[in-house]
């Protein structure tokens, strides 16, 4: 067991007290007490300070507690803690209890719960409910996942609320809140947590049907303004292709043919669960040969489990380099894109058929049997489209 000296020393401890403290030869750590708050302390050891208390014990001697390092919380911040977890102890807390339940809240992660939240939910779920579920839990608040659960604040929350809003609607936002609501007040009844987070916070306003449609000179406004990197390179496919934004940027390589031109999306990847080929213009696979293939990664774009995530913070930077006069979502891309291809002449049901919309035109049977037919005919149309975005936007596209 190794020796340690300590020598325990009361003062009234200041900043300037503080800074005179030191070790004596040989001494491995020292503790000066507070005069003024009994049980909040000082300790040196080595050459790192830590704030500590020694909050008494009734019929046997108290242990030591550290608050946190001197180098992360300040002397008024760390005597208000002290203060606080003093307080709890005289009525009757145990500080070490207090602290192993602190440990096994921080091991619950958002990512446990949902889990434990999901195997609990199958026994009662429609497979249809089932499915949304996991499409909230794994798309939506994906980026919350490694959180402690009793960590996650309603700031945290309303950030992510309005990230959700930016990327998939406001009614997906909604959606969104509602289910981690419903899994927070189950993990309150199961013991996990203490509250709920989602209180609080305002609810999106649900989507009403939108019209929004950019200009040619805002698409070349945008196009010119874009940076190099993932988000660039994204928004000017969503741009060329009409198609739906998480497909863009969840793109793996093996769906790539770039030889011959073709993106090909199964199933389990489109909105409306039907296999979905792009056809690839020129300038669109200009962009993707661009793209460095990351090794041992099968992603295009991003660095996360789910392709690129970082879309409300470079909207937001875009936003100020291109403050357009009415306000913009990444998905009026695609309407864009389908009111851009009308009006140079594509009929409606190739505009459904390049950007996988099901209405009347392209629904049942009929759909499937001109499967072959709509191939070339979208192929022709978003080529036309491209040259057209090439010739207002870019003569090169980057």
């Amino acid at each position: 067991m190794t020796r340690r000296a300590a020598q325990d020393n009361v003062l009234k401890l200041t900043k300037a007290a503080i800074a005179g403290i030191s070790l004596a030869p040989g001494q491995s750590e020292r503790v000066i007490w507070d005069s003024e708050l009994r049980g909040f302390g000082y300790r040196l050891r080595g050459s790192r300070g830590f704030w500590v208390i020694r909050p008494p014990r009734a019929g046997g001697k108290s242990s030591l507690f550290t608050i946190g390092a001197a180098d992360t919380i300040d002397l008024a911040g760390a005597r208000r803690a002290a203060g606080e977890k003093l307080a709890k102890a005289a009525l009757g807390e145990n500080p070490a209890l207090a602290r192993r339940e602190q440990r096994a809240q921080v091991a619950v992660t958002l990512r446990g719960t949902f889990e434990r939240y999901v195997k609990d939910a199958q026994k009662r779920m429609r497979p249809s409910s089932l499915a949304n579920l996991r499409t909230h839990i794994n798309t939506h608040w994906q980026p919350l996942h490694g959180q402690p659960l009793a960590s996650v604040t309603r700031s945290t929350v309303a950030a992510r609320l309005r990230e959700i809003i930016e990327e998939s609607g406001p009614h997906a936002a909604v959606r969104a809140r509602r289910m981690l609501s419903a899994v927070y007040v189950w993990a309150i009844g199961e013991g996990m947590t203490e509250s709920n987070p989602v209180l609080g916070t305002n609810a999106p306003t649900d989507e009403v049907r939108r019209d929004r449609v950019l200009s040619m000179p805002e698409l070349a406004s945008i196009w010119q303004a874009l940076p190099s990197g993932d988000f660039g390179a994204i928004v000017k496919l969503l741009i060329l292709t009409g198609q739906r934004r998480d497909e863009v940027a969840q793109m793996r390589w093996d769906e790539l043919d770039l030889d011959a031109g073709l993106w090909r999306l199964p199933l389990h990847r489109t909105k409306n669960k039907r296999a979905h080929t792009v056809s690839l213009s020129a300038a669109a696979i200009l962009i993707l040969r661009s793209v460095p293939v990351r090794v041992g990664r099968e992603l295009v774009f991003g660095a996360g489990k789910g392709g690129f995530s970082g879309f409300s913070k470079s909207k937001v930077a875009l936003d100020k380099r291109v403050p357009l006069a009415e306000p913009w979502r990444l998905h009026d891309l695609r309407r864009s894109a389908a009111t851009g291809m009308a009006e140079i002449g594509v009929l409606p049901h190739v505009i459904e058929a390049a950007l996988n919309h099901v209405s009347g035109h392209r629904a049942g049977v009929a759909g499937i049997y001109n499967r072959a037919l709509y191939e070339a005919e979208t192929r022709d149309a978003l080529n036309r489209w491209a040259t057209e975005i090439e010739r207002n936007c870019t003569a090169v596209p980057a």
